[in-house]
């Protein structure tokens, strides 16, 4: 078998995250997202083991809706991330509410901005004073 691009959908659970693929019968979750990537990334070699496919973390691929990511991602606000990316702040939490549907231009539009702020706060270190 060739290696292929294995998309996840993922939801918010209310004991965490869940992920199931879309083209294979895989199913996973994680009480965080980091813990469900992990589990993700098991559950795919385990499937595939019989196989003998070596899966690599650029094979999978995570998707989640717009309503459940910010629902995940609160320390987003749809507000300044509309002014970021220049986006009408009303138009954005159409999407964010499940109102509307953007585009697949806009979806890029909206992951670059949340890209974007992730790198800029990779790259903060904050100072701490001692108080003695």
């Amino acid at each position: 078998m060739s290696k292929k691009q294995i998309t996840f959908i993922v939801e918010k659970t209310n004991t965490g995250f869940s992920a199931y693929a879309e083209n294979y019968p895989i199913f996973t979750n994680g009480k965080s997202i980091p813990e469900l990537i992990n589990s993700t990334y098991e559950a795919t070699e385990f499937y595939f083991e019989e196989e003998n496919v070596k899966v690599e973390p650029n094979d999978i691929k995570f998707e989640i809706d717009f309503k459940q990511f910010f629902k995940s991602y609160k320390v987003i606000n749809a507000k300044f991330l509309a002014e970021k990316i220049g986006m009408n702040a009303t138009l954005l939490s159409q999407y964010v509410s499940g109102r509307k549907k953007p585009s697949p231009k806009q979806t890029e539009k909206i992951l670059s901005g949340i890209h974007q702020i992730g790198q800029e706060l990779a790259g903060i270190n904050l100072l701490h004073a001692s108080f003695k």
